[in-house]
């Protein structure tokens, strides 16, 4: 017998090509570990639950009601369950078409994409349509399908800033496509230079690739920045004069760690800067209930707005969205909660504030513990996590750590991360997972381990880097940057 369609070496290349570093080789050592009884501390993916952030309440328990319906029949109902959500879950019920175990439309819920499009309006100050918006299972599979649409073949480029979270470097490669690296400026917080924009779509170009869209991730994963207004204004004139479409990955627009530079969508920018110029450029942005102070990961919710595109190419994003059938109807009516949140007076509305107030300062006094952590440890540097859920420092590792990393047959800082997480548990993403500039070094972990834990944390990760700068350093010196 000859080989077979599912025997490895017959495989569409494409898949073999795939490489997703957050579930890569140090998640499978973590994994490993565990087996053998070792404590590890998951950092390696922002699953805020997973590290025992507690769900909201009231989404909880409007969405319990809508699972179990019956419950809304029982006469004691009312002292389990607070009045506004026996009244929101009715209120959901009343939009599906047979409750949650019934396929939803393949564009979402109507009566949800409503709500997301008002909660659009009220962030933005711009009406939205609710046509143009598409509920999926989470953002990853909205950013997956409009990505299948955009590219046709090897000669599309998707320009993605590196470092870049790598569903968009697994998602290219899958469909064919060529990634073309722009890369953010460590020194300048993360920032993005329109030049080196320029730069790269230049070099790609000269290499007769078509260069078909752009993405932003605001704020960035897994380097934390916000973009101020003056960048998103330069990105939307960059994107109208090279005629990109814009893919804005939005979904961490509830984790902000600062005041100077609050979130502000694309989409509102575009609207601001007025004709031609937002009424041509393409925009498709996506938004989730994994992140935020939600942290719903395993509920598969998203959605994604588009703005700019005619009722045909639509329709053809339908005509995909349909061969799935139907978007997951529970994480559908999160996303409705989310974006429709309880108002002042209702009865569950302190205790909501009290809840995703909470997380959200702690996610901030977090991400300042570990910023400063990571700088007080020896030949590491670390800009500010502004936003998102993640810290990217810089580990600048000693030529002797470098040749005992070649020896063991592994990048630098896959080196360290596995040294890192033999001795610590510390389960992190070598910066090579996400892109970097050549000779440059990092690992991303996530801000997510439980406050009481993360003095613990730091100090285990300082103990393990300054040893490991010891061991390889043999009167090496480096000056800090």
């Amino acid at each position: 017998m000859g080989l077979k369609a599912l025997d490895y070496e017959t495989l569409n290349e494409n898949v073999k090509k795939v490489q997703y570093a957050v579930r890569g080789e140090l998640y499978l050592r973590a994994s490993e570990l565990q087996k053998e009884g070792k404590k590890i501390i998951f950092t390696n993916v922002g699953n805020p639950h997973a590290l025992g952030q507690k769900p909201l309440t009231f989404p909880r328990q409007v969405v319990a009601l809508c699972q179990a319906p019956f419950l809304l029949d029982d006469p004691n109902v009312g002292l389990l369950f607070p009045a506004d959500a026996i009244a929101r879950a009715k209120h959901y019920l009343s939009l599906t078409s047979g409750g949650l175990g019934a396929y939803s439309d393949s564009r979402g819920i109507p009566g949800v994409r409503k709500e997301v499009a008002e909660f659009i309006e009220r962030r933005d100050g711009y009406p939205s349509d609710p046509e143009l918006i598409f509920l999926t299972d989470g953002a990853s599979k909205g950013v997956m399908q409009i990505l299948n649409c955009i590219i046709r073949g090897q000669g599309d480029g998707i320009l993605v800033p590196v470092p870049q979270y790598p569903l968009y470097s697994a998602t290219i490669s899958l469909l064919g496509g060529s990634l073309v690296p722009y890369y953010l400026e460590e020194s300048a917080n993360w920032g993005l230079d329109i030049d080196n924009l320029r730069e790269s779509v230049a070099q790609a170009r000269f290499k007769g690739i078509s260069v078909r869209a752009m993405v932003i991730i605001n704020p960035g994963n897994p380097t934390g920045q916000c973009l101020s207004e003056a960048n998103l204004r330069e990105i939307l004139n960059f994107c109208y004069q090279e005629n990109l479409v814009l893919l804005g990955d939005e979904v961490y627009q509830q984790n902000i760690y600062q005041d100077e530079r609050p979130f502000i969508s694309a989409r509102k920018v575009l609207m601001d800067m007025g004709a031609p110029i937002s009424k041509e450029v393409q925009l498709v942005s996506f938004h989730t209930v994994s992140k935020g102070y939600w942290g719903e990961c395993g509920q598969r919710g998203g959605y994604f707005e588009m703005t700019n595109l005619s009722p045909q190419a639509v329709d053809e994003i339908y005509k995909i969205a349909s061969i799935a059938l139907s978007p997951n109807v529970p994480a559908q009516i999160f996303m409705g909660l989310m974006v429709n949140p309880l108002k002042p007076g209702d009865i569950s509305y302190e205790q909501f504030v009290r809840e995703s107030q909470g997380i959200l300062e702690s996610l901030r006094r977090r991400a300042r513990l570990m910023t400063d952590g990571f700088n007080s440890c020896k030949n590491v540097v670390c800009n500010f996590t502004e936003g998102a859920m993640y810290s990217f420092p810089q580990i600048r590792l000693p030529p002797k750590a470098m040749e005992a990393a070649k020896k063991a047959g592994k990048v630098p800082d896959v080196f360290y991360c596995l040294k890192l997480l033999e001795a610590t548990g510390i389960s992190t993403v070598p910066g090579s997972g996400f892109g970097q500039k050549e000779g440059v070094f990092h690992l991303r972990t996530t801000i997510l381990p439980a406050e009481e834990d993360m003095p613990a944390i730091m100090s285990s990760f300082k103990k393990f880097n300054d040893e490991f700068m010891d061991q390889y350093e043999d009167n090496w010196n480096h000056s800090r940057m």
